[in-house]
């Protein structure tokens, strides 16, 4: 007993120490699971931390680029981060915030406390900083846009500025030096009065271009504004011409005061001389801003905008009399002070002392706008008749697509009426179809007419049409699903046919049936919803009600006729169900009864009785497709006609 004892103790021992070894395993695996999911959560949180903190300063980094090219790239470079970098970081944060949470609940469910990660590493910083990333994305979409829209502002304000100032360049030259000019010290008196009026007439210039200056001035100031790349080269150019205009006026005034000292007296002023300068500075200015007018290039893309060119135009010749009066008593101006000199035998300078303008210039640039009124009522002709044939496109576009459209649009309407209304026997309604279907056909000309109008359109370079809401490409889907419904529509007859023939359905039941399925489908799509199909079943009797026994008998006719889970009960589905429910069809036990007779009531049957019950193609196809025979009492070339049986009706694989 003692020996007894002793071992009892000394086994009893053991196994409590197996036991507390096997716990203790089994707390350590799941520590070190645990474990290897915190060290996960943390690498993976510290990874994307990382990139959000690494991508950010790029999104807040505002520098504008000095191009619109550079600017263009900087959005590229935004639209490679929203497709190719930013997708693989969502699904991180989505898997770490799996992770985090799978943690949590295997951490509870074995009585551990809760995962707390390192500081910064909670899923709500993770969130804070995503929202700090999508912020800033925001911002940096914004910026970039308000930027490329700034920059072409820029580049429009840039060219203005330049043209500006070219043009004030080119009137100020050789004016510092003439107004540097000491002619006056060996001047006559009479030179000296007509160097008066001279200075008179350039002052009077001189101040009808400060509007010019003062443009000039506040387009750099608004291209500094809006931070322009190269405003220092706009800059020093804008402050050469203010430091010229300035030296200009300064010189101005000194010559002046020069001529006024130099003054001894007034002596008779032709006035014919500073009246002719006084008109006809701006009859010139006038004639070169016309010529300028009417070789200005234009674009339109519509009648009304080559229309109120005509217009502009037109106002533009009915001002040319007036002109013309106003060029002749310029010229009339001259003509007399020539017949004043003439009497009294005055020998006159070449030219006007007061204006640069001759009279031959006036005559010259009259002649040249004379000349360009007629070239620029060609062009506006030449605009207004491509533009009105352009119109005369769109609108035989328009009025065959307007009836195209609407026409497309009865005929889809009118074919899913017949698909739901049909009448007499499917043959008949089978005959309607292709009846229907040709006539449809039969209007393709229509279509392709449309398309030559479209490629006309195409080819002038059209791009809107006021006048229709079709266009070629609604045209052509509406035509393709048209003809596909039609199609479909006559397959689905085909196929109740097929059914009808097959399981003895007489047209009465299939009358039956359709009644049956237009009356449940309510919204005439031509197919029944879950709820529709179970209003129907109901109505024929199936117990399927809102109960557990009726919602798995609804789930097992719904698993018959929508195989595919589309939501959705096709007409020849549902023919295809109650013709199961309403004939009698073979089965795969039936099969299998008959295999058995062929083969002598035996569980596998061999290719040479095949052979000898079957026909010869019936036979080879049964050989080629049956499996060998598995069970105790096979014998060699056996075959399974069980297996192949239920394979035939989908009840195993083949």
């Amino acid at each position: 007993m003692t020996y007894v004892s002793s071992f009892y103790h000394a086994f009893s021992g053991a196994q409590k120490a197996e036991t507390a070894a096997n716990r203790i395993c089994k707390v350590l695996a799941v520590n070190q699971e645990n474990e290897h999911l915190m060290e996960d959560y943390e690498k993976l949180a510290s990874d994307l931390l990382e990139w959000i903190r690494r991508t950010i300063p790029w999104l807040e980094d505002r520098v504008p680029e000095k191009t619109m090219h550079d600017m263009q790239q900087k959005l590229e470079d935004f639209r490679d981060y929203r497709r190719v970098h930013k997708p693989p970081k969502v699904q991180e944060k989505c898997q770490l915030e799996i992770n985090f949470n799978t943690l949590q609940t295997k951490l509870r469910l074995s009585n551990r406390p809760a995962f707390m990660p390192s500081e910064g590493k909670m899923i709500s910083d993770i969130n804070n900083g995503w929202q700090h990333l999508e912020q800033a994305e925001k911002g940096y979409e914004e910026w970039l846009l308000n930027e490329i829209r700034r920059l072409e502002r820029l580049d429009h304000l840039a060219e203005k500025f330049r043209q500006k100032a070219s043009i004030h360049e080119a009137w100020t030259e050789g004016k510092e030096a003439m107004l540097k000019q000491k002619d006056y010290e060996s001047a006559t008196l009479a030179d000296i009065k007509a160097q008066i009026r001279k200075h008179e007439a350039f002052e009077s210039d001189l101040a009808a271009h400060q509007d010019r200056v003062e443009q000039i001035a506040a387009i750099a100031q608004e291209l500094n504004e809006l931070d322009y790349y190269d405003s220092p080269s706009v800059n020093a150019r804008c402050q050469t011409i203010c430091d010229q205009w300035d030296v200009l006026g300064s010189l101005t005034h000194r010559r002046r005061e020069a001529l006024e000292l130099t003054e001894k007296q007034l002596e008779a002023i032709d006035q014919l001389y500073l009246e002719y300068a006084k008109r006809a500075a701006p009859f010139n200015n006038w004639m070169e801003g016309a010529m300028e007018d009417l070789q200005d290039m234009f674009i339109v893309h519509t009648i009304e905008e080559i229309e109120g060119l005509i217009a502009a135009h037109e106002q533009f010749k009915s001002t040319l009399p007036d002109a013309d009066r106003e060029r002749e008593a310029i010229l009339g101006i001259q003509n007399e002070a020539q017949k004043i000199a003439d009497y009294n035998h005055i020998k006159l300078a070449s030219g006007n002392p007061y204006t640069s303008v001759t009279p031959q210039t006036i005559n010259s640039k009259w002649e040249k706008v004379q000349q360009l009124v007629p070239k620029r009522d060609g062009a506006l002709k030449g605009e207004q008749d491509k533009q009105q044939s352009n119109e005369r496109l769109r609108l035989q576009f328009a009025n065959l697509a307007n009836v195209v459209g609407p026409w497309i649009q009865a005929k889809m309407e009118e074919i899913g009426r017949i698909a739901i209304e049909m009448h007499g026997t499917l043959e008949d309604q089978m005959n309607h179809l292709k009846q229907y279907e040709q006539s449809v056909i039969n209007y393709k000309p229509n279509i392709d007419k449309l398309e030559q109008q479209h490629q006309l359109i195409q080819e002038a370079l059209i791009f809107d049409n006021k006048h229709t809401n079709y266009t070629m490409e609604h045209i052509r889907v509406g035509w393709e699903h048209l003809l596909t419904t039609i199609a479909r529509t006559i397959n689905e007859v085909e196929n109740q046919i097929l059914t009808r023939d097959a399981k003895g359905i007489s047209q009465e039941q299939m009358h039956e049936f359709r009644a049956s399925f237009n009356h449940f489908d309510r919204d005439h799509t031509g197919a029944l919803g879950p709820e529709e199909f179970k209003a129907c079943l109901i109505s024929l009797g199936y117990d399927v009600e809102n109960d557990r026994q009726g919602d798995a008998e609804f789930n097992r006719i719904m698993a018959i006729v929508d195989p595919n889970n589309t939501g959705m009960v096709t007409f020849q589905a549902f023919i295809d169900f109650m013709s199961r429910e309403t004939t009698d069809t073979d089965t795969a036990d039936q099969v299998i009864a008959s295999f058995k007779v062929l083969a002598g009531d035996k569980n596998y049957i061999t290719a040479a009785e095949l052979r000898r019950e079957l026909p010869p193609d019936q036979a080879e196809y049964c050989i080629a497709r049956m499996a060998p025979y598995q069970g105790p009492d096979a014998v060699p070339g056996a075959l399974d006609y069980m297996s192949f049986s239920t394979a035939l009706y989908g009840e195993s694989d083949l």
